[in-house]
Protein backbone atom coordinates (compact mmCIF):
# COMPACT_ATOMS: atom_id res chain seq x y z
CA UNK A 1 0.00 0.00 0.00
CA UNK A 2 1.06 3.46 -0.10
CA UNK A 3 2.07 5.65 2.95
CA UNK A 4 2.02 9.44 2.57
CA UNK A 5 4.55 11.56 4.38
CA UNK A 6 1.65 13.66 5.95
CA UNK A 7 -1.77 13.12 6.40
CA UNK A 8 -3.87 16.32 6.99
CA UNK A 9 -7.26 15.63 5.56
CA UNK A 10 -7.77 12.17 7.96
CA UNK A 11 -7.68 13.56 11.75
CA UNK A 12 -10.36 16.11 10.68
CA UNK A 13 -12.39 14.95 8.81
CA UNK A 14 -15.11 13.96 11.76
CA UNK A 15 -14.56 18.02 12.66
CA UNK A 16 -15.68 19.28 9.39
CA UNK A 17 -19.30 20.26 9.87
CA UNK A 18 -18.07 22.31 12.88
CA UNK A 19 -15.20 24.06 10.92
CA UNK A 20 -18.10 25.21 8.64
CA UNK A 21 -20.34 25.98 11.24
CA UNK A 22 -17.73 27.95 13.29
CA UNK A 23 -16.50 29.95 9.24
CA UNK A 24 -20.34 30.62 8.45
CA UNK A 25 -20.35 31.95 12.65
CA UNK A 26 -17.42 34.42 11.41
CA UNK A 27 -18.54 35.57 8.43
CA UNK A 28 -22.02 36.17 9.65
CA UNK A 29 -20.13 38.81 12.37
CA UNK A 30 -18.48 40.30 9.74
CA UNK A 31 -15.40 40.67 12.64
CA UNK A 32 -12.43 39.44 11.24
CA UNK A 33 -9.34 41.30 12.99
CA UNK A 34 -8.74 40.54 16.69
CA UNK A 35 -12.38 39.88 17.65
CA UNK A 36 -13.73 37.31 19.98
CA UNK A 37 -12.44 34.57 18.06
CA UNK A 38 -9.06 35.55 18.65
CA UNK A 39 -9.56 36.51 21.88
CA UNK A 40 -11.23 33.03 23.32
CA UNK A 41 -8.44 31.01 21.12
CA UNK A 42 -5.98 33.17 23.02
CA UNK A 43 -7.42 31.96 26.08
CA UNK A 44 -7.94 28.86 25.43
CA UNK A 45 -4.59 27.75 24.34
CA UNK A 46 -3.16 29.41 27.23
CA UNK A 47 -5.52 27.46 29.96
CA UNK A 48 -4.03 24.28 27.45
CA UNK A 49 -0.63 25.41 28.19
CA UNK A 50 -0.87 25.95 31.60
CA UNK A 51 0.57 29.95 30.67
CA UNK A 52 -1.10 33.20 31.87
CA UNK A 53 -1.10 34.64 28.39
CA UNK A 54 -0.84 33.86 24.48
CA UNK A 55 -0.70 36.34 21.80
CA UNK A 56 -1.34 35.40 18.49
CA UNK A 57 0.51 36.77 15.08
CA UNK A 58 0.14 36.16 11.83
CA UNK A 59 2.91 32.92 11.19
CA UNK A 60 5.77 30.93 13.46
CA UNK A 61 8.72 33.35 12.40
CA UNK A 62 6.91 36.61 13.29
CA UNK A 63 6.32 35.10 16.67
CA UNK A 64 10.49 34.43 17.06
CA UNK A 65 11.37 38.07 15.82
CA UNK A 66 8.11 39.63 18.23
CA UNK A 67 9.12 37.15 21.12
CA UNK A 68 13.50 38.55 20.93
CA UNK A 69 11.78 41.95 20.46
CA UNK A 70 9.64 41.94 23.64
CA UNK A 71 12.83 40.35 25.45
CA UNK A 72 14.77 43.62 24.43
CA UNK A 73 16.96 41.99 21.71
CA UNK A 74 18.23 44.46 19.30
CA UNK A 75 21.54 45.62 17.45
CA UNK A 76 24.64 44.76 19.02
CA UNK A 77 23.14 41.96 20.41
CA UNK A 78 23.70 38.06 19.55
CA UNK A 79 21.04 34.87 20.28
CA UNK A 80 22.25 31.40 20.12
CA UNK A 81 20.20 28.91 17.65
CA UNK A 82 20.87 25.56 16.56
CA UNK A 83 22.17 25.26 13.18
CA UNK A 84 19.87 22.23 12.24
CA UNK A 85 16.85 23.27 12.34
CA UNK A 86 14.35 25.27 9.70
CA UNK A 87 15.44 28.39 8.68
CA UNK A 88 12.73 30.47 10.27
CA UNK A 89 14.09 29.63 13.43
CA UNK A 90 17.33 31.72 12.45
CA UNK A 91 16.03 33.95 9.96
CA UNK A 92 13.62 35.57 12.55
CA UNK A 93 16.33 37.05 14.60
CA UNK A 94 18.29 39.71 12.26
CA UNK A 95 15.30 41.60 11.91
CA UNK A 96 15.61 42.48 15.44
CA UNK A 97 19.14 43.99 14.48
CA UNK A 98 20.87 41.24 16.66
CA UNK A 99 23.20 38.23 15.07
CA UNK A 100 22.14 34.77 15.06
CA UNK A 101 25.09 32.39 16.81
CA UNK A 102 25.04 28.80 15.64
CA UNK A 103 25.26 25.90 17.93
CA UNK A 104 25.71 22.19 17.80
CA UNK A 105 23.46 19.76 18.96
CA UNK A 106 22.89 16.41 20.57
CA UNK A 107 23.83 13.94 18.35
CA UNK A 108 20.94 11.78 19.80
CA UNK A 109 18.07 13.78 20.22
CA UNK A 110 19.22 16.62 17.68
CA UNK A 111 18.48 18.85 20.35
CA UNK A 112 20.24 21.90 21.81
CA UNK A 113 21.93 21.00 25.26
CA UNK A 114 23.07 23.22 28.33
CA UNK A 115 26.74 22.30 27.12
CA UNK A 116 26.46 23.12 23.08
CA UNK A 117 24.96 26.41 24.11
CA UNK A 118 27.60 27.52 26.54
CA UNK A 119 30.26 26.77 24.06
CA UNK A 120 28.54 29.50 21.90
CA UNK A 121 27.81 31.90 24.50
CA UNK A 122 30.02 35.46 24.71
CA UNK A 123 29.47 38.70 26.33
CA UNK A 124 26.81 40.09 24.18
CA UNK A 125 24.88 36.86 24.19
CA UNK A 126 21.19 38.16 25.00
CA UNK A 127 18.72 35.46 24.57
CA UNK A 128 18.86 31.30 23.67
CA UNK A 129 16.46 29.57 20.67
CA UNK A 130 15.92 26.28 21.73
CA UNK A 131 13.91 24.20 19.56
CA UNK A 132 11.65 21.21 20.15
CA UNK A 133 12.87 19.61 17.04
CA UNK A 134 10.40 17.33 15.14
CA UNK A 135 8.14 17.32 17.99
CA UNK A 136 11.01 16.48 20.80
CA UNK A 137 11.23 18.72 23.65
CA UNK A 138 14.67 20.68 24.27
CA UNK A 139 16.09 20.41 27.87
CA UNK A 140 14.96 24.14 28.52
CA UNK A 141 15.13 24.28 32.42
CA UNK A 142 18.99 23.27 31.96
CA UNK A 143 19.13 26.09 29.27
CA UNK A 144 17.44 28.42 31.59
CA UNK A 145 20.13 27.79 34.16
CA UNK A 146 22.71 28.88 32.22
CA UNK A 147 21.06 32.58 33.58
CA UNK A 148 20.05 33.89 30.10
CA UNK A 149 16.52 34.30 28.88
CA UNK A 150 15.28 31.23 27.02
CA UNK A 151 12.97 31.14 23.46
CA UNK A 152 11.30 27.86 23.48
CA UNK A 153 10.39 27.54 19.62
CA UNK A 154 7.75 24.88 20.17
CA UNK A 155 6.42 25.37 16.34
CA UNK A 156 6.60 21.24 15.99
CA UNK A 157 6.17 20.29 19.31
CA UNK A 158 2.09 21.49 20.38
CA UNK A 159 1.13 18.70 22.56
CA UNK A 160 4.46 17.48 23.96
CA UNK A 161 5.59 17.62 27.40
CA UNK A 162 8.83 17.42 29.94
CA UNK A 163 8.76 16.53 33.21
CA UNK A 164 5.20 17.11 33.28
CA UNK A 165 4.77 20.64 31.33
CA UNK A 166 3.75 21.37 28.31
CA UNK A 167 5.86 22.30 25.08
CA UNK A 168 5.33 26.16 24.83
CA UNK A 169 5.43 26.28 28.59
CA UNK A 170 9.01 26.07 29.38
CA UNK A 171 11.05 28.86 28.13
CA UNK A 172 10.43 32.80 29.24
CA UNK A 173 8.15 32.77 26.22
CA UNK A 174 7.69 29.97 23.72
CA UNK A 175 6.37 30.40 19.73
CA UNK A 176 4.00 28.43 17.72
CA UNK A 177 3.20 27.86 14.21
CA UNK A 178 0.13 27.04 13.25
CA UNK A 179 1.04 26.19 9.38
CA UNK A 180 -1.32 23.77 8.37
CA UNK A 181 1.10 20.59 8.45
CA UNK A 182 1.85 20.97 12.22
CA UNK A 183 0.44 19.48 15.03
CA UNK A 184 -2.36 22.11 15.45
CA UNK A 185 -2.79 23.56 12.07
CA UNK A 186 -4.96 26.13 10.80
CA UNK A 187 -5.96 26.34 7.41
CA UNK A 188 -3.28 29.03 6.18
CA UNK A 189 -0.74 30.64 8.50
CA UNK A 190 -0.93 31.67 12.23
CA UNK A 191 1.22 31.92 14.81
CA UNK A 192 1.68 32.54 18.63
CA UNK A 193 4.01 33.49 21.72
CA UNK A 194 3.38 32.10 24.99
CA UNK A 195 4.60 33.64 28.53
CA UNK A 196 3.85 33.93 31.92
CA UNK A 197 5.59 36.87 32.30
CA UNK A 198 3.21 39.93 31.76
CA UNK A 199 5.61 42.49 30.66
CA UNK A 200 6.75 40.23 27.70
CA UNK A 201 3.11 39.83 26.93
CA UNK A 202 1.99 43.18 26.89
CA UNK A 203 5.12 44.20 24.95
CA UNK A 204 4.36 41.35 22.46
CA UNK A 205 0.37 42.84 21.91
CA UNK A 206 1.85 46.04 21.53
CA UNK A 207 4.79 45.16 18.72
CA UNK A 208 1.79 43.07 17.02
CA UNK A 209 -0.42 46.12 16.16
CA UNK A 210 1.75 48.62 14.76
CA UNK A 211 3.69 49.27 18.14
CA UNK A 212 0.43 50.33 19.30
CA UNK A 213 -2.24 49.86 22.20
CA UNK A 214 -4.93 51.86 20.81
CA UNK A 215 -4.22 52.50 16.96
CA UNK A 216 -4.01 56.52 17.93
CA UNK A 217 -0.45 56.61 20.11
CA UNK A 218 2.63 54.46 18.19
CA UNK A 219 4.95 53.65 21.15
CA UNK A 220 7.67 51.05 19.03
CA UNK A 221 8.23 50.33 15.43
CA UNK A 222 6.11 46.93 15.40
CA UNK A 223 4.81 44.98 13.05
CA UNK A 224 1.50 43.86 11.37
CA UNK A 225 1.28 40.44 12.51
CA UNK A 226 -2.37 39.00 13.57
CA UNK A 227 -4.23 36.18 13.48
CA UNK A 228 -7.29 36.22 11.96
CA UNK A 229 -10.69 35.34 13.12
CA UNK A 230 -11.70 32.75 10.62
CA UNK A 231 -8.13 31.03 11.64
CA UNK A 232 -8.79 31.36 15.14
CA UNK A 233 -12.30 29.82 14.79
CA UNK A 234 -10.83 26.53 13.42
CA UNK A 235 -7.74 26.47 15.83
CA UNK A 236 -10.97 26.47 18.30
CA UNK A 237 -12.33 23.41 16.98
CA UNK A 238 -8.95 21.47 16.67
CA UNK A 239 -7.27 22.09 20.26
CA UNK A 240 -9.34 19.69 22.35
CA UNK A 241 -8.12 17.02 19.85
CA UNK A 242 -4.73 17.81 20.53
CA UNK A 243 -3.91 15.31 23.13
CA UNK A 244 -6.03 12.69 21.35
CA UNK A 245 -3.38 13.60 18.38
CA UNK A 246 -0.51 13.52 20.09
CA UNK A 247 -0.80 10.52 21.48
CA UNK A 248 -1.65 9.08 18.07
CA UNK A 249 2.03 10.38 16.82
CA UNK A 250 3.34 8.49 20.34
CA UNK A 251 1.66 5.50 19.13
CA UNK A 252 2.69 5.50 15.56
CA UNK A 253 6.12 5.50 16.88
CA UNK A 254 5.49 2.73 18.94
CA UNK A 255 4.34 0.69 15.77
CA UNK A 256 7.62 1.66 14.17
CA UNK A 257 9.29 -0.18 16.64
CA UNK A 258 7.11 -3.04 17.26
CA UNK A 259 7.71 -3.78 13.71
CA UNK A 260 11.39 -3.83 13.92
CA UNK A 261 12.51 -0.37 12.17
CA UNK A 262 15.22 -0.63 14.83
CA UNK A 263 16.76 -2.74 13.50
CA UNK A 264 17.46 -1.07 9.75
CA UNK A 265 17.93 2.40 10.92
CA UNK A 266 18.27 5.17 14.39
CA UNK A 267 15.69 5.93 15.55
CA UNK A 268 14.74 8.89 17.21
CA UNK A 269 15.62 9.51 20.67
CA UNK A 270 13.48 11.02 23.43
CA UNK A 271 14.85 13.83 25.03
CA UNK A 272 15.02 12.38 29.01
CA UNK A 273 11.85 13.25 30.87
CA UNK A 274 9.60 13.91 27.71
CA UNK A 275 6.80 12.67 26.40
CA UNK A 276 7.41 13.98 22.13
CA UNK A 277 4.44 14.60 19.71
CA UNK A 278 6.19 13.32 16.76
CA UNK A 279 5.90 16.20 14.04
CA UNK A 280 7.98 14.02 12.44
CA UNK A 281 9.61 10.45 12.66
CA UNK A 282 13.12 11.90 11.31
CA UNK A 283 15.58 8.13 11.47
CA UNK A 284 19.27 7.87 10.17
CA UNK A 285 21.08 6.30 8.23
CA UNK A 286 24.53 6.71 5.81
CA UNK A 287 22.51 5.98 2.72
CA UNK A 288 19.75 8.41 3.47
CA UNK A 289 19.53 9.80 -0.03
CA UNK A 290 19.54 6.84 -1.89
CA UNK A 291 17.00 5.46 0.97
CA UNK A 292 14.58 8.23 -0.34
CA UNK A 293 14.32 7.52 -3.83
CA UNK A 294 13.79 3.88 -3.64
CA UNK A 295 11.07 4.29 -0.68
CA UNK A 296 10.07 6.94 -2.87
CA UNK A 297 9.44 4.24 -5.70
CA UNK A 298 7.61 2.35 -3.12
CA UNK A 299 5.08 5.00 -3.07
CA UNK A 300 6.33 5.53 0.88
CA UNK A 301 6.96 8.84 1.66
CA UNK A 302 10.32 10.31 2.40
CA UNK A 303 12.29 13.03 2.49
CA UNK A 304 15.17 14.69 3.82
CA UNK A 305 14.61 18.36 5.59
CA UNK A 306 17.24 20.34 6.63
CA UNK A 307 20.46 18.25 4.21
CA UNK A 308 21.93 21.82 4.04
CA UNK A 309 21.98 23.33 8.37
CA UNK A 310 21.99 26.65 8.73
CA UNK A 311 25.12 27.78 9.22
CA UNK A 312 25.76 26.44 5.17
CA UNK A 313 23.16 28.55 3.64
CA UNK A 314 23.72 31.52 1.66
CA UNK A 315 21.78 34.03 3.32
CA UNK A 316 23.02 33.19 6.73
CA UNK A 317 26.87 33.30 5.70
CA UNK A 318 28.01 36.45 7.38
CA UNK A 319 26.99 34.98 10.39
CA UNK A 320 28.70 31.65 9.73
CA UNK A 321 32.56 32.54 9.02
CA UNK A 322 33.97 28.67 8.98
CA UNK A 323 32.09 27.70 12.02
CA UNK A 324 32.48 24.29 12.42
CA UNK A 325 29.99 21.91 13.47
CA UNK A 326 30.07 17.96 13.23
CA UNK A 327 26.90 16.96 14.95
CA UNK A 328 25.00 18.69 12.85
CA UNK A 329 27.01 18.39 9.74
CA UNK A 330 26.25 14.18 10.74
CA UNK A 331 22.78 14.49 11.11
CA UNK A 332 22.52 16.59 8.24
CA UNK A 333 23.75 14.20 6.10
CA UNK A 334 22.23 11.22 7.49
CA UNK A 335 18.53 11.76 8.40
CA UNK A 336 15.51 11.18 6.72
CA UNK A 337 11.69 11.80 7.86
CA UNK A 338 9.31 8.84 7.35
CA UNK A 339 5.77 8.74 7.49
CA UNK A 340 4.25 10.60 10.59
CA UNK A 341 0.34 11.25 11.42
CA UNK A 342 -2.05 10.45 14.55
CA UNK A 343 -3.43 7.58 12.72
CA UNK A 344 -0.87 6.04 11.37
CA UNK A 345 -2.05 2.28 12.38
CA UNK A 346 0.79 -0.55 12.55
CA UNK A 347 -0.15 -2.48 9.19
CA UNK A 348 0.93 0.36 7.45
CA UNK A 349 4.10 0.83 10.18
CA UNK A 350 5.33 -3.03 8.66
CA UNK A 351 4.57 -1.83 5.33
CA UNK A 352 7.21 1.18 5.73
CA UNK A 353 9.46 -1.31 7.37
CA UNK A 354 9.03 -3.90 4.88
CA UNK A 355 9.85 -1.21 2.48
CA UNK A 356 13.12 0.14 4.61
CA UNK A 357 14.36 -3.75 3.86
CA UNK A 358 14.00 -4.17 0.56
CA UNK A 359 15.64 -1.14 -0.15
CA UNK A 360 18.11 -1.58 1.98
CA UNK A 361 18.71 -5.36 0.46
CA UNK A 362 18.32 -6.40 3.99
Amino acid sequence: MAVPLFDTSTPIAPLRPLIDARIAEVLDAGVFILGPQVAAFERELADYLGVRHVVSVANGTDAITIALQALGVGPGDEVVVPSFTFYASAEAIPPTGAAPVFCDVDPDTGNVTAETVRAALTPRTKAIVAVDLFGNPAPVPALRALGLPVLEDAAQAAGASLEGARAGALGDLATFSFFPSKNLGCFGDGGAIATDDDALAEAARVLRFHGSRDKVSYERIGWNSRLDELQAAILRVLLPHLDDWAEGRRAAARHYEAAGLAELLTLPTATEGADPAWHLFVARHERADALVAALTEQSIGARAYYRTPLHRQPALAPWAGDLVLPVTDELARTHLALPMNPLLERDEADEVVAAVRTALGA
